[in-house]
């Protein structure tokens, strides 16, 4: 079982590796091995996560979950593919540590206070004493 928090762990069954060849430096290597890792997790049918975190969990990824609740994350910042596996792991992990970390509370909406409402009112007008002094100077003539 892999830890995800101290209640909440994930079974490697649930998991799906899949390797390619990654670009970038590496020289003979890039063209031979197949060094890069994509990772992928069915959250929306995984019976480790509770429903609320799996919510959760497909919407802090973003793209990098399928309209079907797949997480797909590719990971070749290194030239080993041990490495790989290890970053691309680790990143799921956050994602669904962060994903089960409590959720924020709902905002409720308040108003401003009377003496901020007279404040950003006296400051328009300044500003706008300001801007219209700018223009050009009256004449006489007119």
């Amino acid at each position: 079982m892999i830890p995800i928090t101290d209640r909440l762990s994930l079974d490697p069954a649930e998991l799906e590796e899949r390797f390619f060849r990654a670009g970038g430096p590496g020289g003979q290597n890039v063209n031979k091995v197949s060094t890069a890792v994509q990772l992928r997790f069915d959250v929306a049918n995984s019976p480790s996560l509770p429903s609320a975190v799996r919510d959760r969990a497909i919407r802090l990824a973003g793209r990098r979950a399928s309209a079907d609740g797949v997480i797909l994350i590719v990971a070749h910042r290194f030239r080993s593919q041990e490495r790989n596996r290890e970053d691309a792991l680790q990143r799921l992990i956050e994602l669904l540590q962060a994903a089960a970390a409590a959720p924020p509370p709902p905002r409720r909406p308040t108003r401003p206070t009377g003496s901020s409402v007279r404040r950003r009112l006296e400051e328009k007008a300044r500003r706008s004493g300001v801007k219209s002094g700018r223009g050009r100077p009256e004449t006489a003539d007119d």
